[in-house]
C-alpha cells in the first residue's frame, strides 16, 4: 500500500505552535540551540518530534516524517533501534552513573583503536565543541606552541577556542588570499581571535604561503576533511595528502574533525576512505547512537602529556557507562561487513533523483557529497570547492525546496548548507516517498 505522509504545514502543526510560544516564554528565543530555530523556509515554527522509530519521527501533532536530519547525523543506525534499547535497559538497571571508571568506556576505548587508524589513545568528552577544545589543548600542549590554523567555513564547535569565521558575510571575510579571522559571534574576546589564522579550503599554494608566513608558530591544523557542515564540500584531489605532507615538514599537528563524518562514512571515518592518517581526530555524532558522547583520539605520544596530566583535560560525565555502552554497540554495528552499505544505497538513489529531477525542470543545481551524506545546492556555478562559492547559493530556492519536502513527509535540516544523513535503516519505501516530494519540489522551483 503506497504511503501518503502529506502535511498541511499551515493547519497541522498546531501544537508545535503552541509548544513554541510556551518555550519562547522560558527558554532563550524559545530553543536550546541556536540550529533548531528554521533557517529556511516560510515556517518559521520548529517542529516538536516526540517520537521515533527506524527511519521515521513523528510530531507532536501527529505527522509522520521519513526523517533524513537524523539528530543532525547523529543516528546512524536509526531510531529506537532494539541493540540500543537492549543495552540502555540493562545499564539503568545497574545505575545510571558513578563518577568512577567504568568497564564500558574501557570497551569503547579499545574498539575505537581497532576501528580508527589513528587512534593508539582515547580520551572522553559529552559534546563535539568539548572534545575539539581537548584536541586543541593537547595539541598546544605537546608542541608548545599556540597559533591554529583553522579553514574558513569549517565549522569546529561554539566555544571561542575555534568559533572563528565560521560563516562570516562576503564584507567580513577579506581578502580571499589571507581571510580576515572573524569571531562567530559577539562575546569572543580579540585575544582568541589573535591566535587563530584562517585560510581558504582547497587552495594548495595560498595554504603553502600561509604556512611559510607563519613559520614554525603554528601548534596545529585542523579541518573538517569533508566540510560536513557547509555544503559537504569535498577536498580536492590531493589536498588531504598536502596537509599531512605540510604538517610534518612543520611539526605541526594535523587534527581532522571528524565529529559528522567519523563511524558514518566509514567504520575508520574519512582516514580510512582516503587513506590519510592525521595526529589527532575528534568523533561525537554517529559514535553515541543518539547519546551525548564525544572523544578525541590520536598518538601516543601526543596524548601522553594528558596520560601524565600535565595537560589538564576533565568532566564528570566523560565517559559515562549509559553513554558508553549505547556508543559501543553503536559502532559495534557499524563495524559489521558491509553495515553501511544500505545507507550508500539509498544515499546514491536519492543523489540521482534529485539530479534527474533537476535537469528534468532545467534547475541549476550541484549536488555534492561522500555515502550517506550529501547536500543540494541551488547555484549557476559548475562546483563548489571553497566557503565563498556559497555567496552564489540561492538559499530563497532551498527554502521553497525544503517547505515541499515537509510538506511531503520528508524531514531535512531547515538550513541551506546542511547535510542530508541517511542511516542503515532507510529503506526502498523511503527512497520513494523522497521521490516523490523532490518532484514536487522541484516543479515548485521551476513556478
Amino acid at each position: 500500500m503506497e504511503e501518503n505522509l502529506r502535511v498541511n504545514l499551515k493547519t497541522s502543526i498546531e501544537e508545535s505552535k503552541k509548544w513554541f510560544e510556551r518555550a519562547k516564554k522560558v527558554l532563550s528565543g524559545g530553543v536550546s540551540s541556536s540550529a533548531r530555530m528554521p533557517a529556511a523556509g516560510t515556517i518559521q515554527t520548529p517542529l516538536y518530534i516526540n517520537r521515533g522509530a527506524g527511519s521515521r519521527v513523528w510530531d507532536v501533532d501527529g505527522n509522520q516524517f521519513v526523517d533524513f536530519l537524523l539528530s543532525y547525523g547523529s543516528l546512524i543506525i536509526g531510531h529506537s533501534h532494539p541493540k540500543i534499547l537492549n543495552a540502555m535497559e540493562k545499564q539503568i538497571k545497574l545505575g545510571t552513573m558513578f563518577g568512577t571508571c567504568n568497564t564500558a568506556e574501557v570497551e569503547l576505548a579499545e574498539q575505537i583503536c581497532k576501528m580508527v587508524p589513528c587512534a593508539d589513545q582515547v580520551r572522553y568528552a559529552n559534546s563535539g565543541s568539548e572534545a575539539i577544545a581537548g584536541a586543541i589543548r593537547a595539541a598546544r600542549g605537546y608542541t608548545g606552541k599556540s597559533k591554529i590554523l583553522k579553514f574558513e567555513g569549517h565549522y569546529h564547535g561554539w566555544t571561542d577556542q575555534l568559533a572563528v569565521s565560521n560563516r562570516p558575510s562576503a564584507e567580513e571575510a577579506g581578502n580571499f588570499e589571507t581571510p580576515a579571522s572573524r569571531p562567530h559571534s559577539k562575546g569572543i574576546p580579540s585575544g582568541v581571535v589573535d591566535d587563530i589564522i584562517i585560510c581558504p579550503w582547497n587552495e594548495p599554494e595560498i595554504l603553502k604561503n600561509t604556512l611559510k608566513k607563519y613559520n614554525r608558530q603554528i601548534a596545529a591544523i585542523i579541518a573538517e576533511p569533508l566540510v560536513a557542515n557547509n555544503a559537504c564540500i569535498m577536498p580536492k584531489s590531493g589536498y588531504l595528502e598536502l596537509l599531512r605532507t605540510e604538517s610534518n615538514k612543520r611539526d605541526i599537528i594535523l587534527i581532522f574533525d571528524e565529529i559528522v563524518t567519523g563511524f558514518r562514512i566509514a567504520p575508520g571515518g574519512v582516514q580510512e576512505v582516503y587513506g590519510i592518517i592525521p595526529d589527532l581526530a575528534v568523533y561525537s555524532k554517529a559514535i553515541g547512537g543518539g547519546m551525548p558522547i564525544s572523544a578525541f583520539a590520536g598518538k601516543s605520544e601526543i596524548m601522553e602529556p594528558i596520560s601524565k596530566n600535565t595537560v589538564k583535560h576533565g568532566g564528570t560525565y566523560n565517559g559515562n557507562p549509559i553513554s558508553a555502552i549505547v556508543a559501543l554497540e553503536t559502532i559495534k554495528v557499524v563495524n559489521e561487513k558491509d553495515a553501511l552499505a544500505q545507507a550508500y544505497n539509498v544515499s546514491n538513489e536519492i543523489m540521482e533523483i534529485l539530479r534527474f529531477e533537476a535537469k528534468q525542470n532545467n534547475i541549476n543545481c550541484i549536488i555534492q557529497g561522500l555515502g550517506p551524506m550529501f547536500q543540494i545546492l541551488f547555484t549557476d556555478r559548475e562546483e563548489v570547492t571553497n566557503y565563498r562559492h556559497l555567496f552564489d547559493v540561492d538559499s530563497l530556492k532551498f527554502g521553497i525546496f525544503r517547505d515541499t519536502l515537509l510538506e511531503n513527509g520528508i524531514h531535512i535540516n531547515s538550513s541551506y548548507s546542511a547535510c542530508w544523513f541517511v542511516s542503515t535503516v532507510h529503506t526502498p519505501d523511503d527512497v520513494n516517498i523522497a521521490k516523490k516530494a523532490i518532484r514536487e519540489g522541484m516543479k515548485k522551483i521551476k513556478k
